[in-house]
């Protein structure tokens, strides 16, 4: 048996459900006898998608006009438990973002609940729930128990699971009323910047391909372009060729950018520093082109090219384009 109630953070991209809802909605199903949903946004519009997989009821501010999140969700939710309108949960799962880093932050605050990070999974030992976190690079996992009395908050990190629909009915939808928030509510959304990109997103593509400072230099970088487009994969990099300004910081795999589960993944003149590899450990076939064959990409690689990337990677390319 498992808990009575969990609630997910929902967030959007567009029309459709963020992939990291999808996500926890499918380990919060496993782990609670009944999961809703709280979102800052117009609950029917996402009710038919939340509620094939799994999500029962979606609490829903609707449209908030460009209001912050973290300020009217937090206040909103808050406000409903604390009247009595509804019924606490057991625990909140909020994704690790920026809007879901906020709502949890405020959420703490008002609720008197503490916020567990990092999380990469959740086990129920009899009424407890545990939260799993790397530490020390990904080396080892530490489990935390929230001793509050309060339900506690949990960010989850992209791609700790899987999204899995259930087929289950549209959720039903219930008004959340964010209420007068005085100045802390006046800040607004004014304008958005989206990163054009032709290919699949880096955090959802079934192949990526990384590059890292054993290219050399920035120009080199292209190989990298070249191979994902011949291929349909994301370009990705490492921490080192980030910070070097090589490419954006939307590019980075590691502990500090993007965690990356894809059917392939290919690390082209990356050493394997623990920092990279809890970002893409994880994927289910890692090929690693490095010249230093005692790199420790290759202690997680499954195919091991010993090699200049300079050398490899052209000679790849071409054979895929012919």
């Amino acid at each position: 048996m498992g808990l009575e109630k969990i609630w997910v953070f929902g967030e959007a991209n567009g029309d459709a459900v963020a992939t990291i809802t999808l996500e926890m909605l499918a380990k919060a199903r496993e782990i609670a006898d009944t999961v809703e949903v709280f979102m800052g946004a117009d609950g029917d519009d996402y009710a038919e998608e939340l509620g094939d997989h799994g999500a029962e009821t979606v609490y829903a501010t609707g449209d908030l006009d460009g209001a912050m999140q973290g300020v009217s969700v937090a206040a909103a939710v808050a406000e409903a438990i604390q009247s009595g309108d509804v019924d606490a949960p057991a625990a909140f799962m909020l994704g690790t973002t920026q809007d879901g880093r906020d709502v949890a932050a405020r959420l703490s605050v008002k609720l008197s609940s503490p916020v567990i990070t990092n999380i990469v999974d959740l086990v129920l030992e009899g009424d407890d729930l545990l939260g799993s976190e790397p530490i020390f690079g990904g080396a080892t996992d530490v489990m935390t128990k929230n001793t509050s009395g309060n339900p506690g908050i949990f960010l989850v990190r992209p791609k700790s699971f899987v999204a899995e629909p259930v087929g289950g009915a549209e959720a039903d939808v219930e008004d959340l009323d964010v209420g007068e928030l005085g100045a802390v509510g006046a800040a607004r959304v004014v304008a958005t910047f989206a990163e054009e990109s032709d290919g699949p997103k880096l955090d959802e593509a079934d192949i990526v391909v990384s590059g890292g400072r054993g290219l050399g230099d920035k120009e080199a970088y292209s190989m990298i372009e070249d191979l994902a487009n011949a291929v349909g994969a994301a370009p990705g990099a490492s921490r080192a060729i980030v910070d070097a300004g090589w490419v954006p910081y939307s590019y980075q795999v590691g502990q500090t950018g993007k965690v990356v589960k894809p059917t392939v993944y290919i690390a082209c003149g990356i050493s394997g520093a623990t920092q990279h590899l809890v970002g893409m450990k994880g994927s289910k076939n890692i090929i690693a082109i490095n010249k230093d064959s005692e790199a420790p990409i290759f202690a997680v690689a499954d195919l091991g090219i010993v090699g200049d990337v300079h050398k490899v990677l052209p000679k790849l390319i071409e054979a895929l384009s012919n």
